[in-house]
């Protein structure tokens, strides 16, 4: 069999930990690098034994000394941006993961991808994916409903997220606006702000306890309601799609890949 050697990087954060216990126990994937920031606490320990599994023979490190064929990233916007030019310099296939990108560090992402592989999509979760593409037919059906529909986006996740929209929320709503052409993005409501406009869409970040990532997309009608609703129980849902990811990639070329290439949809 082979065997896709992998890199993650945030390997202690939540996602991360999820990817190494995950990625550790199928045969068809070697983890040899686990990487976090330099003054992280636990540099130096087993990836594996902080990850819940027991020892892997790979500590946590801050600078990339393996080779892999592939690296996963999954940590904050400051890392995306430090593992994407080290990707480039040493061409290392990426699966970018991590959400909240500046606009400079989604550029930046895009001109990588002219010189190696790169998977980016802001959800690496298959259910949610297929979401997409239903919210997309939905919109294409919905756009010329004689009376107008009005469309709002609800996510819901843990309280230690940090972006608000969500990245899925706002592709969500990427994808809906391009079919049914809105023109105008509201993020939350207050005040005496007038009736609403049908060239909107609607956002609500809702950020509660332990929630590993909900959305809802509200197709409000006159007498009508159609919903498009994803959850996760667990974020091995986002793991086991960016493995799958990083086996994808190891055979591309140079190039920007989504997760409807590595799924087939």
């Amino acid at each position: 069999m082979t065997t896709t050697r992998i890199a993650i990087n945030g390997a202690a954060g939540r996602m991360g930990q999820r990817l190494i216990a995950l990625g550790s126990q199928d045969e068809s994937l070697e983890i040899v690098a686990a990487l976090e920031y330099a003054q992280h606490p636990e540099l130096g320990r087993d990836a594996g034994e902080l990850a819940g599994v027991g020892k892997i023979g790979v500590p946590l490190a801050a600078e990339l000394g393996e080779s892999p064929q592939v690296v996963i990233d999954f940590s904050v916007p400051q890392g995306a941006e430090k593992i994407t030019a080290c990707c480039v310099r040493h061409e290392i296939p990426l699966v970018m993961a991590t959400t909240g990108l500046s606009d400079a560090q989604r550029t930046a992402v895009e001109t990588a991808a002219h010189e190696i592989p790169v998977v980016w999509a802001p959800n690496m979760s298959l259910a949610v994916n297929l979401t997409f593409k239903l919210a997309e037919y939905a919109a294409r059906a919905l756009k010329d409903y004689p009376r107008g529909a009005d469309v709002e986006i609800i996510d819901r996740h843990h309280r230690f997220k940090e972006d608000a929209p969500s990245g899925t929320a706002l592709f969500f709503g990427k994808v809906i606006a391009e079919a049914m052409g809105q023109t105008s993005h509201v993020h939350g409501r207050h005040g005496q702000i007038g009736k609403r406009a049908q060239s909107e869409i609607g956002y609500h970040a809702l950020r509660v306890g332990d929630n590993p990532g909900e959305h809802q997309i509200v197709f409000g009608l006159l007498g009508e309601t159609v919903e498009l609703s994803v959850k996760a129980t667990t974020r091995d849902c986002y793991a086991s799609g960016a493995l799958a990811a990083a086996q994808f990639l190891a055979d591309q070329g140079p190039g920007l890949y989504n997760m409807y290439d590595v799924l087939g949809l």
